[in-house]
């Protein structure tokens, strides 16, 4: 099963993932309210694995330790994941734990579940500048080595027609 995230507004995601998902996935998109990491750390201490927050969202770190893949598809902003698609990441902190370790020299967090997941991101965005796309490639290797996934993808899309041929 594959983790979809998305920033896609109606029209364009609706015409995108037809062709895309398959029946097993899970997709999440703009649709229902979600709210903002606060930083409290609720997840690892008062409810291990789960946000405090009460929304559609808390169990994100189940979600992601469920699927296969984990699949973002965002704007790029200024080298980064688009607001909603950045909020989603941030609301999957329960997938760690609260100890660290360390890998490549540096500190992260040990992982809650055993299981290893193959990440693969797809910025798109009209005029994405060469310093904006070597910021995202960083951005998704670092995300991936948090989340210790498996492998990980980055692919760039000037417009939303480039990303529907990913299909």
């Amino acid at each position: 099963m594959r983790l979809i995230v998305h920033d896609l507004a109606e029209p364009e995601y609706d015409a995108w993932l037809s062709g895309f998902c398959r029946e097993t996935d899970e997709v999440i998109g703009l649709e229902g309210d979600i709210r903002h990491c606060v930083g409290c750390f609720g997840c690892w201490v008062r409810t291990p694995g789960t946000c405090v927050l009460k929304d559609s969202y808390k169990h994100m770190g189940e979600r992601l330790a469920a699927c296969e893949e984990f699949v973002l598809i965002s704007r790029n902003v200024y080298g980064g994941y688009s607001p909603f698609v950045s909020n989603v990441l941030n609301r999957t902190l329960p997938y760690v734990l609260p100890y660290f370790t360390t890998k490549n020299g540096e500190t992260h967090h040990q992982q809650r579940y055993e299981r290893q997941i193959r990440f693969t991101v797809h910025f798109y965005g009209e005029g994405m500048t060469g310093a904006e796309r070597e910021t995202a490639q960083s951005l998704v290797g670092a995300n991936a080595l948090n989340l210790d996934a498996s492998g990980y993808t980055v692919a760039f899309h000037d417009t939303l027609v480039s990303l529907k041929e990913v299909q």
